[in-house]
């Protein structure tokens, strides 16, 4: 690789203007390299190895590998002096919530998910993933309606990682602000036994935690009694942090906790009465605690009156204490609370995964949701582009469109796609047909997973059908739409998608077939044996067989005046054929895209810098001729987050400089090091080799954009940044 060149005084300001003043001293060149496909300038920083780097502030970084994790206050003084710092910006969700339907403001009864396990902040509190072995991950989320992370510190600010996955969901997400024991009566005493300035303040900087880091509001939790003093400023106090909520944070939730009464005794009551409905009424909803009976649950309807969503009735999935159902039997308390109409919050459902064998957890989770699904209405996404390969955020290995990049396991849970409708369905009559949904993560198109769909299909029947996605999208003129899917062992089996638009009467939709014509507006898109001329550069390989086995069917659909509802996947057994057929396919991707939008340029990677540079010698085992370093640093660039899935962060090695025989790197494949959700990427402990004294090592580093509709973007318009570095003079 190039040397940089020099830098003039007016290049040199112009960049410096662009860069923290911490990064300055690095003084990046720029220059164009020599590797013809990479048409942007790439910056160039340059380092002499230190042992003695500066110190990172613990709260964002582990300690052991600088990595950046998620982070929770543990007093009154910590909450009221945080202000947000460029170091916070690795734990800022992605995005808002997906549009929903129905919306959370809807009257219909809601399921909250309260997530509680083991003390909080475990592999899911690493904000870039993990190397964990079988971490716990939720995949139901078209079933539930809030996510809490719940914890015992005074300030739970929900991992970044759920807060994407839920969102992706169209889930609301909610933080915890709880008070305990005599600590927390102290901390109460503190913030609402004077005046009106104090409790707002706290408030105030609770709704500027949720608005920084876009998550969706908090659950009140008040678990010590509190002075007259204290309990009557608490309606205020909520009312205030309501209000504020909902001004700045769209779609924002206050809910309060069943513990203190009016009194300021904590006196829990198991149903909204007269001694806590002061609390409801300051805020969005009450939730329940757990030990209640059905006489609780019909004295509340009094009580709720119109407000009977906004009741989350407690279920403690644990079946700790005096509670109805719980644990594998939690399917009878949500049959009474919908009896009476309530909403639902199922507090723990982790037990699957703390108190069963781990080895069987997805079979036990499973399980448990397939038990309640006739107790918990789903909701639809409506937007576009809808895109998953099924990711469960987590894997043994790393694929990258049917291509292994990395082994070994891992965790993220802002990787996790949108999840399909986990079902089991049977055609009617004793032994006909059958299909099932499972995620698998034997094998992977993009990501660490896939959905694994078996079934049989009856000597009589031509075909069974599983509906993995309800949407609700208003579509353009022209959608394209791709399946990537796998069929285990010899099939006679034809594989294809299948959508329902609203109303056929209304709703013209050309180059489909209709299935049922006049009763029902379920459709059967033609595939592609070629792609679209206009989308041929994304699109080549409609009809062909891909890497790892895998085969695409894409369909363009011209719509008017439609609305698209379902997403199904069929399976037909071939014309002729007498038997019964079963069947084991792997699906790796859906897509359903404005095919317009693929036409728009995705705008470049630029002005990628690198800072906060540290150096490690290397342990004992990895000594080498000479021993090999461990460099960590930060990444900063500039893009529009709104148009990308995520960014893939990679690097390439080379030598250059003063080492003999040096020069470019060849042209080897860049090693993927991790993904990022926002502008930023904390390399950790990456190994690279030590110079001698006369030479220069070289790392470069791409940052490769993956757009929401899921294709490759070509290296053109990546960013790069390399740093080059040298052993210091003796």
């Amino acid at each position: 690789m190039e040397a940089a060149g020099p830098v003039t005084r007016s290049a040199a300001r112009k960049r410096a203007s662009k860069i923290p003043e911490e990064q300055r001293e690095r003084r990046p060149a720029r220059r164009r390299p020599r590797r013809r496909i990479q048409e942007q300038e790439e910056a160039v920083f340059r380092e002499v190895v230190s042992f003695t780097p500066d110190p990172l502030p613990a709260r964002y970084y582990d300690k052991d590998t600088t990595k950046p994790i998620s982070f929770y206050f543990s007093s009154l003084e910590e909450l009221l002096a945080w202000t947000p710092d460029m170091e916070d910006s690795f734990n800022v969700a992605s995005e808002p919530s997906e549009c929903r339907q129905p919306p959370l403001s809807s009257q219909r009864p809601r399921t909250l998910l309260c997530h509680d396990m083991m003390g909080g902040y475990l592999d899911d509190k690493f904000i870039q993933g993990s190397t964990a072995h079988n971490p716990y991950c939720f995949y139901h989320w078209q079933s539930i309606d809030i996510f809490v992370y719940f914890s015992h510190h005074t300030v739970t600010i929900p991992p970044v990682g759920w807060t994407n996955a839920a969102h992706r969901h169209g889930v609301c997400v909610l933080g915890t602000f709880i008070t305990e024991w005599k600590e927390g009566g102290q901390l109460c005493e503190a913030f609402l036994a004077g005046d009106e300035r104090s409790y707002r303040a706290v408030a105030d900087q609770l709704v500027l935690i949720a608005q920084f880091f876009r998550f969706d509001g908090w659950l009140i939790n008040i678990e010590n009694s509190l002075s007259l003093a204290a309990v009557g400023n608490m309606p205020h106090f909520l009312r205030h942090l309501t209000a504020q909520l909902h001004q700045r944070v769209p779609g924002g939730l206050v809910l309060w906790y069943d513990s203190v009464v009016r009194s300021g005794q904590l006196t829990w009551q198991d149903e909204l009465n007269q001694h806590n409905r002061i609390f409801f009424d300051s805020c969005d909803g009450f939730f329940t605690n757990y030990n209640w009976r059905e006489e609780h649950l019909e004295r509340m309807l009094g009580q709720a009156g119109e407000r009977r969503a906004d009741v989350y009735v407690g279920v403690d999935v644990f079946a700790r204490g005096n509670v109805v159902g719980g644990q594998f039997d939690t399917y009878k308390s949500l049959e009474l609370i919908r009896k009476h109409g309530f909403s639902a919050a199922l507090f723990a459902p982790g037990w699957v995964y703390e108190c069963l064998e781990k080895k069987d957890f997805f079979q036990n989770q499973d399980k448990f949701w397939a038990l309640l699904e006739h107790f918990l209405p789903t909701h639809s996404i409506c937007s576009l582009p809808f895109v998953t390969s099924f990711c469960l955020g987590m894997g043994t290995r790393r694929v990258c469109y049917g291509q292994e990049e990395v082994v070994g396991p891992w965790y993220h849970p802002s990787a996790q796609e949108i999840q399909p409708l986990f079902a089991e369905h049977s055609l009617e009559g004793a032994g006909r047909g059958w299909v099932k949904t499972h995620c698998c993560l034997v094998d992977a198109w993009n990501g660490g997973s896939s959905l694994l769909v078996r079934g049989l299909i009856p000597p009589d029947v031509g075909h069974v059908a599983v509906r993995l996605f309800s949407l609700q999208v208003p579509v353009p003129p022209k959608i394209f739409l791709s399946l990537v899917y796998k069929l285990e062992g010899p099939s006679g089996v034809e594989v294809a998608l299948e959508l329902t638009t609203e109303d056929p009467g209304s709703c013209h939709v050309g180059g489909i077939r209709t299935l049922n014509a006049g009763t029902s507006s379920r459709h059967s898109p033609r595939p592609l044996r070629v792609p679209p001329t206009k989308l041929a550069r994304w699109v080549d390989r409609c009809g062909q067989q891909l890497p790892g086995g895998w085969v695409q069917r894409c369909y363009e659909v011209s719509l008017r005046g439609c609305l698209l509802q379902d997403l199904f996947v069929s399976f037909a057994r071939a014309p002729g054929s007498p038997e019964e057929a079963s069947f084991v396919c792997r699906l790796g991707e859906i897509q359903v895209v404005d095919a317009n939008s693929l036409l728009a340029p995705l705008p470049r990677v630029q002005a990628v810098t690198v800072s906060r540079v540290r150096w490690q010698r290397a342990t004992s085992e990895e000594e080498g001729p000479p021993a090999p370093l461990r460099l960590s640093c930060t990444l900063h660039w500039s893009h529009l987050l709104s148009p990308v899935r995520c960014f893939r962060i990679r690097c390439r090695m080379g030598t250059g400089g003063g080492v003999p025989g040096g020069g470019p790197p060849g042209p080897e494949k860049p090693t993927l090091l991790g993904l990022a959700f926002v502008n930023q990427y904390r390399i950790a402990e990456l190994q690279v080799a030590a110079m001698g004294p006369s030479g220069d090592g070289h790392v470069e580093f791409l940052v490769e954009p993956v757009p929401k509709e899921g294709f490759l973007v070509p290296q053109a318009e990546w960013g790069r940044a390399a740093l080059v570095y040298s052993m210091p003079r003796t």
